[in-house]
């Protein structure tokens, strides 16, 4: 899967519409808190039936987080898709990615890892 090819299918996702969000304040300027902000907002993404998410299509999206030249923008989008899925492969795509993440993504991914283990109890 292209990152083109990617961001076409989470179009076509979201024609049946998004997931239901929380709303949620957060303004402060504190460093640590920026991430969780940026992370909580990510889940806009979500399609209404991101849990319904093939296997193959998993695997298809998440080769593009070991892409180096893949845009930070579509790697933040799979890294929630994946941290949404009760299966045991989007946990360890996740748990590959954060040993060695994009910089400007370890602590997304490391949100998304802990959110995905969570889902995978």
């Amino acid at each position: 899967m292209t990152e083109q090819e990617f961001w076409s299918f989470l179009e076509r996702l979201w024609t049946r519409g998004r997931a239901k969000q929380i709303t949620v304040t957060l303004g402060h300027a504190d460093f640590q808190t920026q991430p969780v902000g940026d992370y909580i907002r990510g889940h806009a993404l979500l399609p209404k039936d991101y849990e319904e998410i093939c296997t193959e299509d998993i695997i298809k999206m998440s080769s593009l987080l070991f892409e180096k030249e893949v845009k930070h923008e579509t790697k933040e989008a799979i890294i929630m898709l994946l941290a949404h899925q009760s299966s045991e492969i989007a946990l360890t795509i996740l748990s590959k990615y954060s040993l060695a993440p994009d910089k400007d993504l370890e602590y997304f991914a490391k949100i998304a890892l802990d959110e995905c283990a969570m889902w995978n109890e």
